[in-house]
């Protein structure tokens, strides 16, 4: 019966009628990168892949072709843009992921500061640099619940350090497959961020 519904679930939002409407939001950050709401179909047909981009370390999480189950991977190392690329594009083929969604840090009032600024600028160059269309997610305490799942799975603390950044990667990814709130869809020709809601 829990099979059933989460098929029904799955058959449901990607059988939405396409709406649009356009909005624009100055988001006070970066003058040329502006956030559009429109409204119509973002599900993909294959695995998405989610990044979520610390200092150092970049938790990977990958979901399946039916958009039900993610699944943790190894973290990448963050040293340069052109290795962080290289790396999320060998991802991308190898598991064949349609769609990459990336974690963004928003301020607890749902304001953006200096870290999701960075975010947004590296959302935008990743969408100007692969085939697949880039999304930005809401990554707010993320990283404590997957602290928290983490203790709760039995992990030691001392190795909760190295698993943190893909569990976080993974509720980021379950977050924009099972959220209602509009997604922000990056525009790789312009850094804007389009808004929709599947």
């Amino acid at each position: 019966m829990t099979f059933t519904y989460l098929m029904d679930y799955v058959s449901a939002r990607t059988n939405k009628i396409a709406r649009l409407r356009i909005e624009t939001y100055d988001t006070g950050g970066i003058p040329q990168l502006q956030v559009k709401t429109t409204e119509h179909q973002t599900q993909p047909g294959g695995p998405v892949l989610a990044l979520d981009l610390g200092e150092k370390l970049v938790g990977v999480a990958l979901s399946d072709e039916r958009l039900i189950t993610t699944k943790r991977l190894p973290p990448l190392k963050r040293s340069s843009w052109k290795k962080l690329l290289q790396d999320v594009r060998n991802l991308v083929e190898g598991f064949d992921a349609q769609m990459i969604v990336v974690g963004l840090p928003l301020n607890m009032d749902g304001t953006e500061g200096d870290a999701a600024q960075k975010v947004r600028q590296l959302a935008f160059n990743l969408a100007r640099s692969v085939a697949q269309p880039v999304y930005l997610q809401d990554e707010r305490l993320t990283s404590v619940e997957a602290a928290e799942n983490l203790k709760a799975e039995g992990l030691k603390p001392e190795d909760i350090p190295a698993a943190i950044d893909g569990a976080a990667a993974a509720l980021i990814l379950r977050d924009f497959l099972v959220s209602d709130q509009k997604r922000m869809r990056v525009d790789p020709n312009t850094g804007d961020s389009d808004k929709t809601h599947a």
